[in-house]
């Protein structure tokens, strides 16, 4: 006889078999990394709890409620109390190889210049990641500066997702007893390390720009390297090597869509983001524009060349591929997935060129993260965020529009990486929809206090049928590949990193645009678009949405102000402190269920 699930709140996608273990993933945030290993080993057919754990208190409330079998940490900051592992088997999931200790291992990864790292599993003891082994794995790191949460969301992530599985076979074995890292012999290549201050990621501009590179990208996402620029004190991210120019080091020689490039000692780097302090991270010019009163203005803005040569920083590029250039690709590389107002007019008209070209197939991808819609960064440091807001939702609106009606080409979006919101339903909006196994999305608006657009009332029931379009937008749980591929989100996952996928995305694009069954799968979407635009306008789905998130943004019904400032300010997370289910999607909606379905619902319906 097989066992389900006691927690009402997880879908019914699988059975329990009759020999699972009770996890419970104890974590500081529910990040990307947690998100994955929870759908992955609910997938395995394993009873998982997800409790956040920002003190010893919350730890041992969240043992004592879940009553777990096995304690999984794949991400946790803080120290286990020894009650809670003396009692329980605790495995800390550390993104560094055997030997490594400390909070800040990739940052000094990358800073150092390792040529090879590595994901460990060890027991929790009273010293912070000194425990016995359950597990390890290393991978080589790049010899160009990687950004440190492509470290993290790449190999880290997948040696991770390894190791969880091998640690809940393990726990399985009754046998099985962790052993030393000193028993590993010459494969123990950490050591340990402090934690990373800002005196330690400090540069010079006069530095060369490999150095500059691997400062700011070893603490890119968070903290950022403090620096100066024109004079204003800030901390710097998202960095991109630059063709040199004549002029002092840390002068400002170019302006592109946000971004200014910086001399250096032997060359020139592109800053793309900055935060001065206790403010916003937000494109660099338009922190240092609010600072200087328009002194930037003399810069010269240097225009994108989406099919030239690229200098180093590129957000959105078009090239042709395959026979005879049958295939053209429109990449947005865009930081952190975030896609503002302006940008969401040049990736609609970056899609507009693609389907004016005698290409057979337009294939659409993103970068790192393939989308998580609306900037809200941007939302957050502009005067009127509520209108700012809007105009990005509107813009996001557009670059869907482009791929929905896209008769001209067969459309496939190929998501590389992690997908949220919008983002999700941005890449619905193709014939194909290909997913890198791996990478997590999350379908729904409702914790941040919007009921969504992107013309997802008619993109995700079309694909997923009304029943888990409602689901999936309700229930706000991530979605792994297995799930995605089986509820038709997806229509193909492929296996290996961002490299592999990428060069499999081609093929399978050029063998669209190359095979015989071509004018008939054209034919057919065609006559579909048709058929759907007789039996319901598109742009009313459109309108109809965007009477809602009117409602959403201006008059603040379900906490989008609140949500958006703590979501950007970093606030810390409780989000998670019942098993999934968000702690802001019910102070945001709970109250207001029926207002907040009904209009999405009919929509589905219609």
């Amino acid at each position: 006889m097989q066992r389900r699930a006691r927690s009402a709140v997880l879908p019914p996608l699988v059975d329990y078999p009759e020999k699972y273990v009770r996890i419970l993933l104890l974590c500081s945030s529910y990040n990307g990394l947690t998100q994955r290993v929870w759908t992955e080993l609910r997938e395995d057919g394993h009873h998982l709890d997800v409790r956040l754990a920002h003190d010893e208190a919350a730890i041992r409330k969240a043992v004592e409620t879940t009553r777990p079998e096995l304690v999984l940490c794949p991400f946790l900051k803080e120290r286990v109390p020894e009650d809670v592992w003396r009692g329980h088997r605790v495995v800390v999931i550390h993104p560094g190889p055997l030997g490594d200790r400390g909070p800040s291992s990739i940052d000094w990864a990358i800073t150092d210049a390792e040529p090879v790292w590595g994901v460990t599993a060890l027991q929790a003891v009273e010293e912070m990641d000194a425990g016995p082994i359950w597990g390890h794995r290393t991978f080589p790191m790049p010899a160009e500066p990687p950004r440190k949460s492509a470290v993290y969301n790449g190999p880290v992530a997948d040696a991770a997702l390894e190791l969880a599985r091998e640690v809940v076979a393990k726990a399985q074995d009754p046998s099985f007893e962790p052993v030393p890292a000193e028993s590993f012999g010459d494969a123990v290549i950490g050591r340990l390390r402090p934690t990373m201050k800002q005196t330690d990621r400090a540069f010079s501009w006069e530095d060369p720009t490999d150095h500059v590179l691997r400062r700011v990208r070893a603490g890119d996402g968070s903290p950022g390297v403090r620096s100066e620029l024109a004079g204003v004190p800030l901390s710097v991210f998202d960095a991109h090597r630059g063709s040199a120019t004549p002029g002092a080091p840390g002068s400002i020689a170019l302006r592109r869509h946000g971004a200014v490039l910086v001399r250096t000692g032997d060359g020139a780097v592109w800053i793309g983001h900055a935060r001065v302090p206790g403010g916003v991270k937000l494109p660099t010019a338009t922190v240092l524009g609010a600072a200087l009163d328009g002194a930037l203005d003399e810069v010269p803005e240097s225009l994108e060349r989406p099919t030239g040569p690229s200098d180093g920083y590129r957000e959105i590029s078009y090239r042709r591929v395959g026979p005879d250039g049958c295939v053209g690709i429109v990449r947005a590389d865009l930081y952190n997935g975030a896609m503002s107002a302006g940008q969401g007019h040049r990736v609609a008209a970056a899609l507009r060129h693609a389907a004016a070209q005698d290409t057979r197939v337009l294939v659409f991808e993103g970068g790192e993260i393939f989308s998580n819609g609306i900037h809200l960064n941007v939302a957050e440091g502009r005067p009127d965020p509520a209108g700012e807001s809007w105009r990005n939702i509107n813009a996001i609106n557009d670059v869907c529009r482009e791929l929905l009606t896209c008769t001209s080409q067969l459309v496939v979006t190929a998501v590389g990486g992690p997908a949220g919101a919008g983002g999700v339903m941005m890449a619905l909006g193709a014939d194909t929809v290909l997913l890198r196994r791996g990478a997590v999305l999350n379908p729904h608006y409702r914790n941040m206090g919007l009921t969504g657009s992107e013309y997802w009332t008619y993109a995700l029931p079309r694909r997923v049928g009304p029943s888990d379009a409602i689901r999936f937008t309700r229930d706000c749980l991530p979605v792994g590949a297995a799930e995605a591929l089986r509820t038709g989100l997806v229509d193909e996952v492929l296996d290996g990193d961002r490299t592999a996928f990428d060069e499999q995305v081609v093929e399978h694009a050029v063998r669209l645009a190359t095979g015989d069954g071509y004018a008939a799968a054209l034919a057919a979407k065609q006559a579909a678009r048709e058929a759907d635009e007789l039996r319901r306008p598109l742009e009313t789905y459109r309108v109809q949405e965007l009477a809602e998130m009117s409602r959403d943004m201006f008059d603040d019904r379900f906490g989008y102000a609140r949500l958006r400032h703590e979501f950007v300010t970093k606030a810390k997370d409780t989000s998670y402190d019942d098993p999934t289910i968000a702690r802001s999607v019910r102070e945001a909606v709970a109250e207001a269920e029926t207002g907040l379905a009904e209009p999405v619902v009919t929509g589905i319906a219609g």
